[in-house]
């Protein structure tokens, strides 16, 4: 079937709608970041860099590290761009821009986030490097994707739903990690489930003027435990990037640099050395 204009969106120059690149830009391993700054933080470890590109928060390069070709994208913040970029890359490595069709032979890519995160459990310190088993949405972006949850994360997810019953307002969804990326670039990393919330403030418990409608968001968070699974961290993308990534045949890993303790009420003094860890972390385990 062809996919209509409207539906997929190219440039005149052949380029993707929002990423503004083209098939050939995309390497097979992908890290994803959110912050437009930060793609350079990652890329000025490679030995060479052979694309930089960018449009409104989606700055992409793509260079080598050894021999090793790797692609760095920004998302901006929110699982809304998320449902951007992974529909986006997907895009370009599976579907053949002129006929708009896709592709018989498909590609399947490794999506490695690296972002920043805050702890809900009190044995969490700052500084830590995370590695998310599960991504926990509270969004409503999957109200949208026809998605089927394994048998495994269908039980979870029906434990957190029982025990966030009161927030009937709420559905949420659960992913798990890639298991080859979790063994590799997640290897002897902490793990959890990781909140991915649909804003920064009352959505992750904070109050500062306006009023928060659950007010013991983090107890209620880091009281769920179902034997080794429980909830660790919060964040704003990881949930969509697991939960698209496994609809469209990709691998996913979220690795989260722990900048504050919500427990304990406080923010790292030098986040940036925290992300610079988790950054090399990553590169030498690619």
């Amino acid at each position: 079937m062809r996919i209509p204009e409207s539906d997929l969106i190219i440039n005149p120059d052949g380029s993707i709608y929002h990423l503004n690149l083209l098939p050939e830009d995309i390497a097979d391993t992908v890290i994803t970041v959110g912050d437009p700054d930060r793609v350079s933080e990652v890329t000025k470890h490679f030995d060479s860099i052979d694309i930089k590109k960018g449009k409104r928060e989606f700055i992409t390069h793509t260079g080598y590290l050894g021999k090793k070709r790797i692609t760095v994208a920004s998302t901006g913040i929110g699982t809304d761009n998320i449902d951007i970029v992974l529909n986006e890359l997907d895009a370009l490595v599976n579907i053949d821009f002129n006929t708009r069709t896709i592709n018989k032979s498909l590609r399947s890519l490794n999506i490695i986030r690296i972002g920043t995160s805050g702890a809900v459990q009190p044995d969490i310190p700052m500084g830590t490097i995370l590695a998310s088993s599960y991504g926990l949405g509270m969004d409503a972006l999957m109200n949208y994707y026809v998605s089927q949850p394994n048998t495994e994360e269908s039980l979870l997810l029906h434990e957190i739903k029982t025990h966030l019953r009161d927030l009937n307002h709420i559905n949420p969804y659960l992913t798990s990690a890639s298991q080859s990326l979790l063994a590799s670039v997640g290897k002897d990393l902490p793990t959890g489930i990781t909140i991915t919330a649909p804003g920064f403030y009352a959505p992750q418990g904070r109050i500062v003027r306006a009023q928060n409608s659950v007010p013991n968001f983090i107890n209620l968070m880091n009281t769920f435990k179902s034997q080794a699974n429980r909830i660790t961290n919060l964040e704003m993308e990881t949930a969509g990037i697991y939960a698209l990534a496994r609809i469209l045949g990709h691998e996913a890993i979220s690795i989260n640099a722990i900048l504050a303790s919500r427990v304990n009420f406080e923010f790292s003094k030098d986040p940036n050395k925290i992300v610079d860890q988790a950054i090399k972390m990553v590169l030498e385990r690619l």
